[in-house]
């Protein structure tokens, strides 16, 4: 039996908010991200009410048999103003776009991956860096305390952050004041410092499962998103060669027993997306030099590509192929997962490959595609496929 994460059945870490959590959400805190509030609350209120659904989030993995637990990310905004907020030197604005620029534009599967505005409120996000990056103590730390304190034996509480270049992409260079940047190098130096900071405080409490979200190697598969980096005076091969590096440093001398996992995600908002593109574009560059362990990787349309790039996956790294879609409540058949999982393992053996949904199914607090019943069919399903295939979840 596979006793380290990831285990055969996975799932991405956010989870379906409901209802009167948002309610409780919005009237303790006085509205949904405010720029000065970006980040961990301080509650006291809103924390009770937070345990109790996150007592009922971990119950509900139980139930369907995984081993992974997350919180959910019950506690946060969004998928990554909760570690934002807890950086010096970082800020935050968010701006409404009516263009159809499709790098900002979110986009829908069923209209053949045209822009669309209709359906999703189109925004920008940008972070602003105003001074140097320090970390200043765990955004993580009480949370996953909390977490851990509630699964049962044998489960791994998992923590999700998001991945450091997340907020350089967004920003772009011309968002660092060189004053406090004059040397690039430098920001990447301080950022992953940071990290090296949150990830020894999580290794401490005895966390052993971190998984860091990044859209950023999914947009530089796209060739829209290509054009915009080089547009702003951005080389998008050396981005990705920063990024790598920052988490390599990040990453060194961890402790050991502690798994840490990248999921590449093309955005997922009101189950739209924000990219598209094979992984071709970087796997050889990015699968051989990221210092991780293993990959959570968006396979669930046919906007990511074949399997052919996982003959670039190093031989002591896991995939965990998310092959179910958390942007449309149907169910896929079991035996189409199947047929998958055996294209898969053409080019990486069986045993070194996982299941899971392609992502989170609430990348921020107001996510409605599912209810909390929809989303637990779907983890069954990963559960029940797993075992199926691997003969253990």
């Amino acid at each position: 039996m596979k006793r380290n994460p990831p285990f055969r059945a996975e799932h991405v870490g956010s989870l379906h908010r409901p209802k009167a959590l948002r309610e409780a959400r919005l009237r303790l805190l006085g509205g949904l991200a405010p720029k000065d509030k970006v980040g961990a609350h301080d509650n006291a209120e809103l924390t009770a009410i937070e345990d109790g659904f996150i007592r009922e989030a971990v119950k509900l993995q139980e139930d369907v048999g995984l081993k992974t637990i997350t919180d959910g990310e019950f506690r946060r905004q969004t998928w990554l103003d909760h570690f934002l907020g807890s950086l010096t030197g970082i800020g935050f604005a968010i701006r409404k776009v009516a263009s159809r620029d499709p790098t900002v534009a979110f986009r829908s599967a069923e209209r053949a991956g045209k822009s669309t505005t209709e359906d999703v409120e189109n925004i920008t996000v940008e972070f602003p860096v105003n001074a140097p990056i320090r970390w200043r103590g765990s955004a993580n730390l009480a949370p996953f305390k909390f977490l851990q304190s509630v699964v049962r034996d044998g489960e791994v509480p998992k923590i999700t952050i998001p991945a450091p270049d997340n907020f350089y992409y967004f920003g772009g260079p011309g968002a660092i004041d060189r004053t406090a940047y004059p040397d690039l190098g430098a920001y990447w130096d301080d950022m992953a410092d940071a990290y090296k900071q949150e990830i020894a405080a999580l290794a401490a409490a005895g966390c052993r499962h971190i998984q860091l979200d990044d859209v950023v190697p999914a947009f530089l598969c796209d060739p829209a998103h290509v054009a915009k980096l080089k547009a702003r005076g951005d080389d998008p091969d050396a981005l990705l060669a920063a990024a790598a590096a920052c988490v390599n440093r990040a990453l060194a001398g961890r402790p050991e027993g502690l798994r840490v996992s990248l999921h590449i995600c093309r955005g997922n908002r009101h189950g739209h997306f924000m990219a598209e593109g094979a992984y071709d574009a970087i796997a050889e560059r990015l699968f051989g030099t990221l210092e991780v362990d293993n990959y959570y990787l968006e396979y669930d349309t046919p906007r990511a590509g074949t399997f052919a790039p996982l003959r670039f996956m190093p031989p002591d790294k896991t995939v965990v192929l998310g092959l179910v879609t958390t942007k449309r409540k149907e169910l896929e058949p079991k035996d189409a997962l199947k047929r998958r999982i055996d294209d898969a393992a053409k080019y990486l053996p069986l045993d070194r490959l996982a299941l899971s949904p392609q992502c989170g199914f609430s990348g921020d607090m107001m996510s409605d595609v599912m209810t909390v019943d929809d989303q637990k069919r779907k983890l069954a399903l990963v559960v029940e496929t797993a075992t199926e295939v691997w003969g253990t979840a």
